[in-house]
């Protein structure tokens, strides 16, 4: 039925295409023969929303992996450097969870750790949508921030890491073969904000998964049940992810390249002092445009580098 759901879907927008290209068509001839120039701007105007449509349908035509069309599990994780690389992660989480409201997504935090002082130490949100992997799969990597620190008393720039992971994620309809032999779960109790917020049962989970040496955890519901559920599908987002990846080094190593979204190789500089400037170190793509950015206004890095990884 999703199979049937989604070719439908494809059949449906190509034909509601084709017809308005068919309409213009035939309004394009109307105004050959009779020169009216006021029929002529609103002819160009829906020639430009028309195009508009076609180029968006191809683009999501690219996005053809199996995967692509998935929700997303996106993790952040400060680099070193305490409290500004944390405070630097959770301006990342918020910038995402932007993006993700302005394309219209929805989205669930599934696990959060607080700094110890500001921040973040890490945070793995669910994102629900057609194409939600296929698009974020480009912000994969290590963002880099240069700034005046607003936790340095003597105003100095500082510069800041951190890591964004997405998987797909994974759904009853894709098998992931895992042996409860290989998991080791522990369970522990929850910190929180204090007060009434303090989970007193030990309900938070912690999952690991001996032969790949993966970790997850989740500590945000209520129940120690939930938090396992949410901790699995957490799992088996990252092992069919590590799956991916083994599946892609391999196609790396005949074509003699190497794909590295590990530390020490940003793919986004975010400059705040002493001029604006995000840049994407992949596609060159680069705005002076900061708040914009940070305030969800992805879309142009995020096309640049799909059509380029497709080309």
């Amino acid at each position: 039925m999703r199979e049937i759901s989604t070719r439908r879907e494809w059949v449906q927008t190509w034909q509601k295409i084709d017809n308005k290209c068919r309409e213009l068509e035939e309004l394009l001839l109307l105004v050959d023969d009779e020169d009216d120039e006021e029929i002529g701007a609103e002819l160009e105007a829906d020639a430009d929303v028309l195009e508009k449509e076609i180029l968006a349908l191809e683009f999501r035509k690219m996005l053809g992996e199996p995967e692509d069309k998935k929700n997303a599990i996106l993790t952040i994780h400060p680099g070193a450097g305490g409290t500004e690389s944390q405070d630097w992660a959770q301006m990342l989480m918020r910038m995402y969870l932007r993006w993700i409201e302005r394309s219209g997504y929805h989205s669930d935090i599934l696990d959060f750790q607080a700094g110890d002082e500001a921040g973040i130490k890490s945070v793995s949100i669910e994102i629900k949508g057609d194409y939600a992997y296929g698009y974020l799969k480009a912000e994969a990597g290590v963002h880099r921030l240069v700034r005046i620190s607003p936790f340095d008393a003597n105003k100095r720039r500082h510069t800041s890491f951190a890591s964004v992971f997405v998987y797909p994620e994974i759904d009853n309809a894709i098998e992931v073969d895992v042996d409860e032999k290989d998991l080791r779960i522990d369970t522990y109790r929850a910190s929180g904000a204090g007060g009434q917020h303090v989970n007193k049962t030990s309900s938070a989970v912690r999952i690991t998964h001996i032969p790949t040496g993966i970790v997850v955890q989740c500590q945000n519901e209520r129940s120690q049940h939930r938090n396992k559920d949410a901790a699995m599908k957490i799992l088996l987002s990252k092992l069919y992810q590590k799956k991916l990846e083994e599946e892609e080094q391999k196609l790396a190593n005949l074509e003699n390249t190497k794909r590295d979204i590990g530390w020490g190789s940003q793919i986004r500089s975010y400059v705040f002092h002493p001029y604006n400037m995000v840049k994407d170190h992949r596609t060159n793509v680069e705005t002076s445009n900061t708040a914009a950015v940070m305030d969800g206004d992805l879309d142009d890095f995020i096309q640049a580098f799909l059509l380029g990884k497709h080309k």
